[in-house]
């Protein structure tokens, strides 16, 4: 792994970037209603980033396979989509669990984070995966301290959401995050051979994009024809949260609140 830690300064300047990241999600959770197409998030989005002065990171990542690049400013998905959804006419309805995913480059920074947000009345059991979901973010944050082992952090996050009944996607993880949109380490959110046999301490300068992805059921999920939509195998409901930490001598500083 090539691993790069960052100074206070360039964190400050990665926190700038996190700024419009999290300007753009607000405004975005205020417009999502049922009626509104996920397109009209995506041409907001860009609009907005573009009004701060930032670049939108999705749109244009080569794809893998036959999948061109990606199309959209945002990755906007809906029910049993886990990530990785391509904005289009699709209208948002009544009961949608809605994620959106969105990364910003601003003055040769990053940041990158995401939400789900609940569209009127959903189901109980659905509402609880979101905030479960949340609330597995929320613990590997509180835990970013330095010295700190990857491993304790995953084994926490996949015990609570394991706990509650749901269950932590296998083949997506979190990652470093700086001058580029993926950097080593790869943090996934579930303890594995291939993470207890290559531990990663947490250090002093470390920025992570750190991404719970939570299923209703089976933690299976497949790729969809257009190439880049993930879905759940069983077409269960899925959420995802994520942000833009920082790991400093003082605990973890959340880049994109």
């Amino acid at each position: 792994m090539a691993v790069r830690l960052k100074t206070p300064e360039k964190i400050e300047k990665m926190r700038k970037t996190g700024r419009v990241v999290r300007l753009v999600l607000e405004r975005l959770g205020e417009m999502i209603s049922p009626g509104l197409t996920t397109e009209e998030l995506d041409g907001e989005a860009s609009r907005l980033c573009k009004a701060q002065g930032g670049r939108c990171l999705f749109k244009g990542v080569p794809g893998r396979g036959r999948a061109g690049p990606f199309p959209g400013n945002i990755c906007v998905s809906l029910n049993e989509q886990v990530v990785h959804g391509i904005p289009s006419k699709r209208k948002i309805r009544e009961g949608d669990v809605v994620s959106v995913d969105f990364g910003v480059e601003l003055d040769g920074w990053c940041g990158d984070a995401a939400e789900t947000y609940l569209v009127g009345d959903v189901p109980p059991n659905v509402r609880r995966l979101v905030e479960v979901t949340r609330n597995s973010l929320e613990m590997a944050t509180r835990m970013c301290r330095p010295g700190q082992k990857w491993s304790n952090v995953a084994r926490a996050m996949q015990e609570y959401v394991e706990g509650e009944g749901f269950a932590v996607v296998r083949e997506f993880v979190g990652h470093g995050i700086g001058s580029s949109m993926h950097e080593d380490p790869k943090v996934p959110n579930f303890v594995s051979r291939e993470l207890l046999a290559c531990d990663i301490e947490l250090a002093e300068g470390l920025v992570l994009a750190i991404e719970p992805m939570v299923n209703l059921g089976h933690y299976s999920v497949e790729l969809c024809p257009d190439g880049w939509t993930v879905v759940t195998h069983d077409r269960k409901a899925s959420a995802h949260f994520e942000n833009t930490v920082a790991v400093t001598a003082g605990g973890p500083m959340v880049l994109t609140a």
